[in-house]
C-alpha cells in the first residue's frame, strides 16, 4: 500500500503529533508520504489512498482546497471525502447540525453586506460578553473576543467590518467564560467508533486552546453519554466518515456544546493514547484493503 498523507509547505517543524499513526500504517506495511497538497508536481494516481492530514493552510485558499480534494478522490481513494471536505470547512455546517437537534452555542450570522449593529444584537440577546470567529479559518484566525461597553464594541464593529470587507463571513456567539478555566473537550472517533478523549487548555486568562497560543493538553475520559453523544452528532452527516474529532465547550448551566466538528485536517493527539495510532491505521488499512 503507498498512501499519501497530504500537509502544507508550512508545517512547523514542532509538528509530530502524527509520527505513532506513521509508524502503526508503516508497522503494517504501508509505505508512507507526505506530499504538500499544493504542489503542482505529484501525481496523487500513483497512490493507493489519500488521507489529509496537516493540510493546515487551506483556509487562505478554500477553494481551491476543495477543487483539490475533488480532482484528486477521481485518481485514488480519498479520505474523508470531498464533499465532506467542502461541507466541513465552512462553518455554516453548524446551522445545519443545530437544525437537526445539536446543541451549539446561540449564533448570529454575517455575510459581507451585512450591517446589522453588533450593538443592537448584545441588547437583543442580553449578552455581556460576545465572540467573533471566522466561518472559514483554523487555528483561531481572525476571533476576536470582547465585552459589552462602549470600547469592546467599537472595536469589534471595526474588526467585523474589516473581516466583511475582505469577502469573509463572520460568526458571532456569547463568550463561554468557562473556556477559559476548563478549555475545549474533544472526542475522536474513528470508523464511527470511540478511541480517546482530551480535554485542550489554554493559558491563564486566553480562551485559544491550539498549540500555537501555548495552550496544553491531556486526556479526558467522558461519560457513556458524552461518547453517545459525540457518535450522535458524527452520525447525523451524510458520508461514510472515516475519523472525527468532536469538539465542545461547556455552557454556564455546564452542558456541552457542539464547538467544532472537525472531519478533515483535525490534529487527532495521538500523543493523548496509547491505542489511537494503532486504531486508526488498522481502520484506513481495512479501507484501503
Amino acid at each position: 500500500m503507498k498512501i499519501a498523507l497530504p500537509t502544507c509547505s508550512t508545517l512547523p517543524d514542532w509538528e509530530v503529533d502524527d509520527a505513532p499513526f506513521h509508524e502503526a500504517l508503516i508497522a503494517r506495511g504501508a509505505d508512507v508520504h507526505r506530499p504538500v497538497w499544493d504542489d503542482e508536481g505529484v501525481d496523487w494516481s500513483a497512490f493507493d489512498a489519500c488521507l489529509i492530514r496537516t493540510t493546515w493552510d487551506y483556509q487562505e485558499k478554500r477553494d481551491a482546497f476543495v477543487a483539490w480534494a475533488e480532482r484528486v478522490a477521481k485518481v485514488t481513494k480519498f479520505f474523508n471525502p470531498p464533499d465532506i471536505v467542502r461541507w466541513n470547512t465552512h462553518k455554516k455546517y453548524l446551522l445545519e447540525l443545530e437544525s437537526k437537534g445539536i446543541a451549539i452555542a446561540p449564533t448570529v450570522w454575517f455575510d459581507p453586506g451585512d450591517d446589522t449593529p453588533i450593538e443592537d444584537i448584545m441588547r437583543e440577546r442580553e449578552w455581556r460578553r460576545a465572540f467573533l470567529k471566522p466561518a472559514i479559518a483554523a487555528s483561531a484566525r481572525g476571533t476576536f473576543r470582547f465585552d459589552d461597553d462602549a470600547d469592546g464594541i467599537a472595536a469589534a464593529t471595526k474588526h467585523l467590518c474589516e473581516m466583511l470587507a475582505n469577502e469573509e463571513s463572520m460568526l458571532m456567539q456569547p463568550y463561554l467564560s468557562r473556556v477559559e478555566t476548563e478549555g475545549e473537550y474533544s472526542i475522536v472517533l474513528f470508523d464511527g467508533e470511540y478511541s480517546h478523549g482530551l480535554q485542550k487548555i489554554p493559558v491563564t486568562g486566553d480562551y485559544r486552546v491550539q498549540d500555537d497560543y501555548g495552550a496544553s493538553d491531556r486526556p479526558w475520559h467522558p461519560y457513556d453519554a458524552d461518547i453517545s453523544l459525540a457518535k450522535r452528532i458524527a452520525s447525523t452527516v451524510d458520508g461514510n466518515l472515516l475519523y472525527a474529532r468532536v469538539d465542545f465547550l461547556r455552557g454556564d448551566s455546564g452542558e456541552l456544546l457542539l464547538n467544532e466538528l472537525e472531519l478533515v485536517e483535525p490534529s487527532l493527539f495521538f500523543r493523548q493514547s496509547e491505542t489511537a495510532a494503532r486504531m486508526f491505521a488498522e481502520a484506513v488499512c481495512g479501507r484501503i484493503g
